[in-house]
């Protein structure tokens, strides 16, 4: 039996980038349609981007076809032309100073993509596209909300950073 085609929209926000973030999805298939989101008190643009991607494939009950639109270049690039899986192959790391950033993001999204057949298509954000406007609604709407809960790996990373000597 060939697999269900879902169509995935997904947008992330960050409010001050970083600051106050959140995610929003819009799952499809055939006449049926899904909204979620979320967010955090501190994060960033790119985490909720990533984010968002996560939670519409985590919604899936069973294996399927997924087309993802997103207007993040940076996920779909990093995807697509396989940047994740060269940062992954080199222990995390970028270059051989710089690494990886979001890896605790991209660790969840792996396994995701080998459970589904996701197909990554970038859409240009803010045109007019009723999916992707609508997620960059529900990402805002997100972000705004009151007592948003931390994004526990991105503060904990901040706080470590800020504790690193200023000279060495």
């Amino acid at each position: 039996m060939a697999q269900k085609h879902v169509t995935l929209y997904t947008d992330g926000s960050a409010i001050g980038n970083p600051g106050p973030g959140g995610y929003g999805v819009i799952l499809r298939y055939g006449e049926h349609a899904r909204e979620l989101s979320g967010g955090f008190r501190w994060t960033t643009n790119n985490r909720m981007e990533i984010l968002a991607a996560i939670e519409g494939l985590r919604a899936l009950k069973e294996p399927c076809a997924v087309t993802l639109h997103s207007d993040s270049q940076y996920l779909v690039d990093a995807i697509s032309k396989g940047w994740v899986r060269r940062w992954q192959s080199k222990g995390w790391m970028r270059t051989k100073t710089e690494p990886a950033l979001n890896v605790d993001l991209w660790l969840h999204l792996l396994p995701l993509l080998e459970k589904h057949a996701v197909t990554f298509v970038w859409v240009r954000g803010h045109v007019g596209n009723p999916d992707n406007e609508r997620c960059d609604v529900l990402a805002k709407r997100a972000a705004a909300q009151s007592d948003l809960p931390p994004d526990e790996v991105y503060e904990a990373e901040q706080a470590a950073r800020s504790a690193l000597p200023l000279f060495s």
